[in-house]
C-alpha cells in the first residue's frame, strides 16, 4: 500500500486522514490488532458491510443540513469510490456502500474539501447530532435550535472525553413541544423553551431503544442555553468513567441510569463540575450563517395533472414562520436515491432556493425557503427527477434500516418488506397518503436503526424454526408505539411473531380493525384503549408455522431460500485489547496529552493523561485476567491488586492518583503535573510488565 498526502488546509484534519492511511498500513503488515484497528476505524466512519472485503462510509452531516456545494461533493466521492447510491439514515447522516478500505483516507480527503467528515459517524463516541428538520423554520417554535446542535457538534468533535466510551452517545435538539428530535429515546434530549425571556431547554437524560427501550428523564425542566455544553461535558465524563466496557448489551447510558438511578448520576455529575473547563459555554446565535434565498424570476409554468399536484401539495408542503416562503418535502423511498439526480436537485436549490436541504429522521429530504410563488415551478423540476411522490412523513412514508442487505447484524429484510407494505398502502388504503398519524419503521434486527420500537405500528426481523429445524425469515409485530411531545413518549410492545410473508397480511388485519373500531381516535391511543392481548387475538392465527408453503422460506426482495447468517456487530463494539497493543496506546495519549498542552488547551490535555493512566492500569488487570468493565472499576481493582499490596510503589491510593482530575480546576499547572505524573505511572507499568515478562520466561 502506497503512503498517502492530503492537501488539506486544516492540519489537524490532515493528521487524522494521515492517521487513518498509516493504522490502514500497520494492520496489512501485521502491526496492528485486528480489534483495536476495528475501533480506531469505527471512529472515523469506516463500518466493514455484510459483505466481505468492502466497506460502508458513514457521511457525518450534523442536524441534517447540507449545503447543495457539499452535496455535488458527496456525489462525486460515491461515483469514484463507491457505486452512485446514496443512503440516508434515521440519524440524518449519509452512507454509501463497497468501499475500498485501501481508499478510505483519499475519500475522506476528498469529503474535507467542502467541510464535510467521517470523523465519529460511528464507533464509541458522540454521534451525529440530530434534530427537527424544520429547526429555523418551524411555524412553532420559539428558537432557532440550529446554532446550539451546531456549536455542541463543534465542541465534542475529537474531544478527548469522548473517543473511546463503552458505547456510542446520542443527542438530539427539538424544534418545539412537538417533540420531532424525540428526545425521550435520546442519551440526552434538548427541547427548545424560552422562559422569562432566557433561551434554554428542556433537558431529557438515558433515553434508548435497541431491545430493552428506556424513556428518558427530566434532568432539567429548563436550563439555560449557555449551560447545555458543560452539562452535556459533565454527563459524557460520568459516562466514560462509570458506564460498562465489557457487556456490550449493558452498555449505553440507560443502563447506567438503571443501575444508579437519576440521583446517583445527580451526584456523580457534581463531583466532575471541578473539571470542566466552562462554567458556561455562551453560543453566539446571531453569528450563525444567515439564509441567502435566491434572487430569481419566477417562471412561467404550467401544469398538466392538477389534481397530482394538488393532492402533493397537501402532503409534501409545509408552512415556514418566514412569511412567502414554504418548505417541500421530497419523500425518498427507503433513503435510498442516486447521484444523479441528487447533483440536479443541489442545482435547483441553488438556483432557486436558499442552497441547503435538510435530511430527516424519517430518512427524506427537506429543501426550507422555497417562494410560494415557485411551488408550481419546484413540482414540475421534482418532477422530472420523479422527486413528486404524495405522503413526506405521512403513514404511506415507511422508515427501514439497511437489514440483510448490507449490515452484518441484520436478520431479515427490512428494506424488502418496507417496500411490500408500502405498495400496500397505496393500491389499498389510498387514505393514508394523508394520514399523519399512523408511523410505520422497520428494522432487521433488534438493535432498532429503523427505531420500530417507538413507532405505532413496528416490525422488527427476526425468524422462526419448524419443528424439522428449517428456518424461516420472521417479524416481531409491535403496537402502540407513539411520540407525546415534550419528552414524553410511549414504546411499542412486542404482540406476535410471524413469517415475514405474512407482515403485509397483518398490516391489513390493524389497519382494518383500525378503521372500524378507531372511532376517530389517534392509533396510539386506539391501541392503549383496547389492549395488548385484544391485538394479539386477531393476529395470533398468522403465528402458526405448521403449514408453512416453500414461499414462506424465500425473504422479502430475494430469490433464493433465506439463510440465517449474523455477523459481528462493529458499531460501538466492544473490543479486547492485546496488552501490548494498550501500552502503546498509552504512548499514544501522553504524545496526546503533550501536543494538547503545547497547544494551550489544558483540559483535553488532562483527559489525555487520565486515558493513558486508566490504559495502563488497564492493561496489568487484562494480563492477570481481571475484570475491566468500567474506568471506575479499573481504578479500584488496580489499587486493590498492584498499589494496595505493594506490588508496584506509591504514595497513596491508585484512585486518588488517578482521579485528580476532577478534584482540580483544568489550570495549565495543573496540567502539568497531571502529565508528568502519567508518564512516570506508565513507566512504572512498563517496567513491571517486563519484570514479568522476564520471570515468565525463566
Amino acid at each position: 500500500m502506497q503512503s498517502f498526502r492530503t492537501e488539506i488546509e486544516n492540519p489537524v484534519v490532515e493528521k487524522d486522514i494521515i492517521e487513518l492511511e498509516a493504522k490502514i498500513r500497520q494492520f496489512h503488515e501485521g502491526k496492528l490488532d485486528e480489534e483495536k484497528f476495528r475501533s480506531l476505524r469505527l471512529a472515523r466512519g469506516v463500518y466493514g458491510q455484510r459483505q466481505e472485503g468492502v466497506q460502508m462510509i458513514r457521511i457525518k452531516l450534523p442536524y441534517g443540513k447540507v449545503s447543495s456545494k457539499q452535496l455535488k461533493r458527496i456525489c462525486d466521492v460515491s461515483d469514484e469510490y463507491s457505486r452512485g447510491r446514496l443512503h440516508i439514515t434515521t440519524r440524518q447522516d449519509i452512507q454509501i456502500h463497497y468501499v475500498d478500505l485501501n481508499r478510505t483516507p483519499e475519500l475522506w480527503a476528498e469529503l474535507e474539501r467542502d467541510d464535510v467528515t467521517l470523523r465519529e459517524a460511528c464507533g464509541n463516541t458522540v454521534r451525529n447530532v440530530t434534530a427537527s428538520e424544520t429547526a429555523g423554520i418551524d411555524v412553532n417554535e420559539p428558537f432557532d435550535v440550529s446554532p446550539y446542535a451546531h456549536a455542541l457538534f463543534q465542541y465534542f468533535l475529537r474531544n478527548p472525553i469522548s473517543q473511546e466510551m463503552g458505547r456510542k452517545f446520542k443527542v438530539s435538539f427539538s424544534a418545539s413541544d412537538a417533540d420531532t428530535g424525540l428526545s425521550y429515546m435520546h442519551d440526552l434530549g434538548f427541547i427548545a423553551k424560552i422562559e422569562n425571556g432566557v433561551v434554554g431547554f428542556k433537558v431529557m437524560l438515558g433515553g434508548g431503544l435497541g431491545s430493552q427501550p428506556r424513556h428518558a428523564d427530566v434532568l432539567y425542566d429548563f436550563l439555560p442555553s449557555e449551560k447545555i455544553i458543560p452539562l452535556m461535558e459533565g454527563v459524557v465524563r460520568v459516562f466514560d468513567r462509570y458506564g460498562e466496557r465489557k457487556s456490550r448489551a449493558k452498555a449505553r447510558m440507560k443502563f447506567l441510569l438503571k443501575d444508579i438511578g437519576l440521583d446517583g448520576f445527580k451526584r456523580l455529575l457534581e463531583e466532575e463540575q471541578k473539571a470542566i473547563p466552562f462554567d458556561v459555554y455562551p453560543v453566539d446565535a446571531e453569528a450563525y450563517p444567515k439564509v441567502q434565498v435566491a434572487e430569481v424570476a419566477v417562471p412561467e409554468t404550467t401544469i398538466e395533472d392538477t389534481q397530482a399536484f394538488e393532492q402533493w401539495k397537501t402532503t409534501n408542503v409545509i408552512p415556514q414562520k418566514q412569511e412567502g416562503y414554504v418548505a417541500i418535502g421530497i419523500k425518498v423511498l427507503l433513503g435510498d436515491f442516486y447521484t444523479d439526480k441528487a447533483r440536479l436537485l443541489a442545482d435547483l436549490v441553488q438556483q432557486y432556493a436558499a442552497g441547503e436541504l435538510r435530511l430527516s429522521l424519517r430518512q427524506n429530504i427537506l429543501i426550507p425557503y422555497v417562494k410560494e410563488a415557485l411551488v408550481p415551478f419546484f413540482y414540475k423540476a421534482l418532477k422530472k427527477l420523479d422527486f413528486v411522490e404524495a405522503g413526506y412523513n405521512k403513514a404511506l412514508d415507511i422508515t427501514a434500516c439497511p437489514g440483510t442487505d448490507t449490515c452484518n447484524l441484520g436478520i431479515a429484510s427490512s428494506t424488502g418488506i418496507a417496500a411490500e407494505l408500502e405498495r400496500v398502502i397505496k393500491a389499498e388504503y389510498p387514505q393514508y397518503i394523508n394520514n399523519t398519524d399512523v408511523v410505520i419503521k422497520i428494522s432487521g434486527c433488534m438493535n432498532a436503526c429503523g427505531q420500530h420500537n417507538m413507532a405505532n405500528i413496528g416490525f422488527q426481523g427476526m425468524s422462526v424454526r419448524t419443528k424439522d429445524k428449517l428456518v424461516a425469515p420472521a417479524l416481531q409485530v409491535l403496537l402502540g408505539g407513539g411520540n407525546y411531545g415534550d419528552g414524553k413518549g410511549r414504546f411499542a410492545d412486542k404482540v406476535v411473531k410471524i413469517p415475514s410473508k405474512r407482515g403485509p397480511e397483518a398490516l391489513r388485519l390493524i389497519l382494518n380493525d383500525f378503521e372500524a373500531n378507531g372511532n376517530g381516535a389517534k392509533f396510539v391511543d386506539y391501541y392503549v384503549a383496547k389492549g395488548e392481548h385484544y391485538f394479539y387475538d386477531f393476529l395470533k392465527p398468522l403465528s402458526d408455522i405448521e403449514n408453512l408453503t416453500a414461499e414462506d422460506f424465500i425473504d422479502w426482495g430475494n430469490s433464493e431460500k433465506y439463510v440465517k447468517a449474523i455477523g459481528v456487530g462493529e458499531c460501538a463494539g466492544v473490543v479486547i485489547d492485546l496488552i501490548a497493543t494498550l501500552l502503546f496506546e498509552s504512548e499514544e495519549k501522553i504524545q496526546n496529552a503533550q501536543d494538547r498542552l503545547q497547544e494551550q488547551k489544558w483540559a483535553a490535555s488532562i483527559y489525555y493523561s487520565y486515558t493513558s493512566m486508566v490504559n495502563s492500569a488497564k492493561a496489568l488487570l487484562t494480563a492477570e485476567g481481571k475484570k475491566t468493565n468500567t474506568h471506575a472499576g479499573i481504578i479500584k481493582d488496580f489499587n486493590t491488586f498492584f498499589i494496595a499490596n505493594g506490588r508496584i510503589p506509591m504514595e497513596g491510593s491508585f484512585e486518588d492518583f488517578a482521579l485528580q482530575l476532577n478534584k482540580n480546576r483544568p489550570t495549565e499547572d495543573f496540567a502539568q503535573r497531571y502529565l508528568a505524573d502519567a508518564k512516570t505511572f506508565l513507566g512504572k507499568v512498563q517496567a513491571f510488565r517486563e519484570e514479568e515478562l522476564v520471570a515468565a520466561q525463566n
